[in-house]
């Protein structure tokens, strides 16, 4: 049986939500990525001008790395490129809310999934699982039970665990 990555967001998202199976986790996630937003409203308001200038770069290096795919291993350069722009958009506030974010997620992953965040394999199609799972708690799913069976989805094909190797499907 030959390894291969996960070649598309379809195929990662259930994965993502079985790294999610905890209610807790998923609301660290929420409590994050709101933090998270906060700070690109705080940044708008403090660089009125080129905040949002460094924010639409930000959506497109995402938008070109998330169409590009990750199907050939995780795109680090574009996650460079998204944290550059925010980081020369608003120097402080930016920053801190990716740290707050980050934090928050890797509390739920380390502390109660025990399991290695995808954005470590996927850091892009992690970054979007992350947006579409928070907008589905903010409109009131997710927040309790077994997401994958809350959603209707079937269980991701076997995933290498392997914490030293890229997420592989058998």
């Amino acid at each position: 049986m030959t390894d291969t990555r996960i070649e598309t967001f379809e195929e990662f998202w259930p994965y993502y939500l079985s790294e999610h199976r905890s209610a807790t986790s998923r609301r660290l996630h929420f409590v994050g990525t709101t933090g998270f937003f906060a700070s690109l409203a705080g940044s708008t308001v403090l660089h009125p001008m080129r905040f949002p200038t460094a924010l639409a770069a930000f959506g497109a290096v995402l938008y070109h790395g998330f169409t590009k795919g990750e199907a050939d291993g995780p795109s680090f350069k574009h996650v460079g490129a998204m944290v550059g722009a925010g980081v020369a958009g608003s120097p402080v506030l930016f920053p801190a809310g990716v740290v707050f974010a980050y934090g928050c997620a890797w509390a739920g992953h380390f502390g109660i999934e025990k399991n290695r965040p995808a954005t470590f394999r996927y850091p892009l199609w992690s970054l979007a699982g992350d947006f579409k799972m928070w907008s589905l708690m903010a409109r009131g799913k997710l927040w309790s039970g077994d997401p994958l069976e809350e959603l209707g989805l079937e269980p991701a094909a076997e995933v290498s665990s392997d914490p030293s190797g890229p997420a592989v499907v058998a």
